[in-house]
């Protein structure tokens, strides 16, 4: 199958869908975790074949189902209907006032067995996924020639994490059929407030710096601008070779005595393959470093067991409940130790961010600073080719196999995150397939991503229409 770069996309028609219900005006703040979000935007979209859905489905009849649905699930979810403006201090809020959703219908002429989902900077970015010129939530259905469809949104990261935009996909999805939401949204700010008084670890602080501590932009060009460029790639692992990198991972940890304590799982060994592949190169020096995050979901982490509601109002919180851990490694030490000695480094940083306390204490570090915001050092970390930096963000609950609106589940699905940081972002994510295989979705300089085809062909696949249509 043939791949089509040049392809136009024609605007149909563009509204706005509000919640089906009406509402008061209310202000929802912002939580001391979503202040540590940059104002950066999230696209996500799904791809549906021709042959998922009854001939009878007309796009009109689609298009139908999709806005009467969204309007819908708005009344639940209200803040995706709201907007994001600033307080007398200077921060975000948001006001709950039912602006509603952009909602664009739009055409393409290209199959869906053409798109280059390989390259999402051509196929996807300023075509399929949508543009949020106002609120907080903005859609794009578009058709496809052969009639496919590609169902895309794009959402303010302030306001919602990838975990809160799944639940909302997952609602949109069955409320399309006519079912109830499986997770009612809970916007209870009172789960994330902070202490009195604070307290935090100085790990807390070794990971997150106010805005005006950044040191001053670089402002000289680099000396190689096709080689620092980022874009954005996707790739799929097969289960075996997950397989293989996680007992990679484990070949040394003594687990002889049915101890799981000292298993690292699928991710740690995605991770600690992902840091030595990306300075798998030639580096001038031997002092240089490269850092590694992954951010780290703080739901589980801080519900108490002994209360039965609070743990469901923090497991259905819609909102940023996020950390970014890291690990700093000197190259020419992640060279030449084994993939399972990286993993252990990577068990070892996560250690510290995957604690109730944690949590409470990141709250704690925003509040002592307001109203200047914070944000992720390694977020704000200039990443180059001799000083890399990655944040990996899992996507195991990606909700590929959820998102049937009446006509099948997609063929694909990813987020799309060209995130603006000055590291990369890579996000694994289940296959649409269900067996077990992944999707990994990379914004990287393009030196880093030369090395991940040259150096780990054998894991990383380039995406192609033979293995979504096969």
């Amino acid at each position: 199958m043939h791949v089509k770069r040049d392809f136009e996309v024609k605007t149909i028609k563009t509204e706005v869908v509000a919640a089906a219900l009406p509402m008061q005006d209310h202000w929802l703040p912002l939580s001391n975790l979503d202040l540590l979000l940059p104002p950066v935007d999230v696209g996500v979209f799904f791809c549906y074949d021709k042959y998922m859905r009854s001939d009878e489905l007309s796009f009109a009849h689609m298009i139908g189902v999709l806005k009467k649905a969204l309007a819908q699930t708005l009344v639940s979810y209200y803040a995706f209907a709201g907007e994001l403006v600033k307080n007398s201090a200077g921060e975000p809020e948001l006001l709950c006032n039912n602006g509603g959703v952009d909602f664009c219908e739009a055409f393409a002429d290209v199959e869906l067995e053409e798109l280059d989902l390989y390259n999402p900077d051509e196929s996807v970015e300023g075509k399929l996924v949508p543009v949020r010129n106002r609120g907080v939530l903005a859609v794009q259905v578009t058709q496809l020639c052969g009639g496919g469809l590609v169902v895309a949104c794009t959402f303010a990261h302030q306001v919602a994490d990838a975990y809160s935009a799944n639940m909302f996909l997952v609602s949109w999805a069955e409320m399309a059929q006519s079912q109830p939401l499986s997770q009612p949204p809970s916007f209870r700010r009172s789960l994330l407030l902070p202490r009195r008084p604070g307290t935090y670890h100085h790990s807390v602080a070794d990971m997150y710096i106010p805005i005006s501590a950044l040191p001053p932009p670089d402002n000289c060009p680099p000396q190689n601008d096709d080689v620092q460029s980022a874009m954005s790639r996707i790739y799929y692992i097969k289960v075996d070779r997950v397989n293989e990198l996680q007992n990679l991972a484990n070949i040394d940890n003594n687990n002889s005595e049915g101890n799981n304590n000292n298993k690292r799982t699928k991710l740690e060994a995605f991770c600690a393959f992902l840091w030595k592949t990306i300075i798998s190169g030639e580096f001038s020096g031997g002092d240089n470093y490269c850092r590694l995050g992954i951010v780290v979901d703080g739901r589980n982490r801080l519900i108490d067991g002994e209360d039965e509601t609070e743990a469901k109002l923090i497991a259905s919180y819609f909102g940023n409940v996020l950390s970014i851990p890291f690990g700093e490694k000197k190259i020419e030490e992640l060279k030449i130790k084994s993939l399972n000695w990286a993993a252990n480094e990577v068990h070892e940083f996560l250690r510290s961010a995957v604690t109730k306390e944690h949590f409470l204490g990141l709250i704690d570090w925003v509040e002592e600073h307001r109203p200047e915001l914070g944000i992720s050092k390694i977020y704000a970390a200039r990443a180059t080719e001799e000083e890399p930096a990655v944040v990996v963000s899992s996507g195991k609950n990606f909700p590929i196999r959820k998102m049937d609106f009446g006509w099948g589940y997609p063929v694909f699905g990813s987020y799309h995150f060209p995130w603006g940081g000055k590291s990369g972002y890579v996000m694994p994510m289940p296959s649409p397939k269900g067996n077990g295989d992944w999707i990994v979705y990379m914004h990287l300089l393009k030196g880093q991503l030369e090395l991940i085809e040259t150096n780990a062909a054998h894991v990383f696949i380039p995406l192609n229409p033979d293995y979504l249509f096969s």
